[in-house]
């Protein structure tokens, strides 16, 4: 089921998601109605606060580069559960957008490399190491888990210039 994007700068995007304990058919409905929200939208990632719960859980579903159409495949989705990251080092700057901030797109610094454990739907542990676009996605969409966008990493000025023109956005 496709549900509601929380846009910014709505007060539910501040919340610090709390951890998932129980790993049973709700979460696993949650997990199914983010793939299908994030999909309509055209996402790549989606955290469960921006469908307005405070879970520790997250999805990334990057298209494929083999695929000329770059279809995102739904079991290429990963399932992020109270995610941690064990290692972040490097840096780097990528454009990044958020679909709670629509067609805003920002240069943004990031570790380059990340290792990070978390668990499935089913409450299996995992590792991620990465070091390429998914490690700027996971840090991305944890920001979210944290109460945080994107746009908190502009430049004072960059951020002055994005709220103005934001607000116009919606008056």
């Amino acid at each position: 089921m496709v549900r509601d994007i929380v846009i910014y700068p709505d007060k539910r995007l501040k919340q610090i998601s709390k951890e998932v304990t129980a790993f049973d058919s709700e979460l696993h409905d949650l997990l199914d109605d983010m793939y299908d929200t994030m999909v309509s939208k055209s996402g790549v990632g989606l955290a469960a606060i921006q469908i307005g719960v405070a879970k520790r859980a997250l999805i990334i579903n990057l298209p494929d580069d083999d695929n000329e159409d770059e279809i995102q495949v739904k079991e290429d989705t990963l399932e992020i559960i109270n995610p941690v990251f064990i290692k972040k080092e490097g840096s780097c700057k990528h454009q990044e957008g958020c679909l709670s901030i629509p067609k805003v797109y920002e240069d943004i610094v990031r570790a380059e490399h990340v290792i990070l454990e978390y668990q499935d739907r089913h409450g299996k542990k995992h590792t991620i190491d990465d070091n390429e676009f998914l490690a700027i996605a996971l840090q991305h969409e944890i920001d979210h888990l944290d109460g945080k966008v994107f746009i908190e990493k502009l430049s004072f000025m960059k951020r002055k210039k994005f709220e103005k023109e934001w607000k116009k956005r919606f008056k």
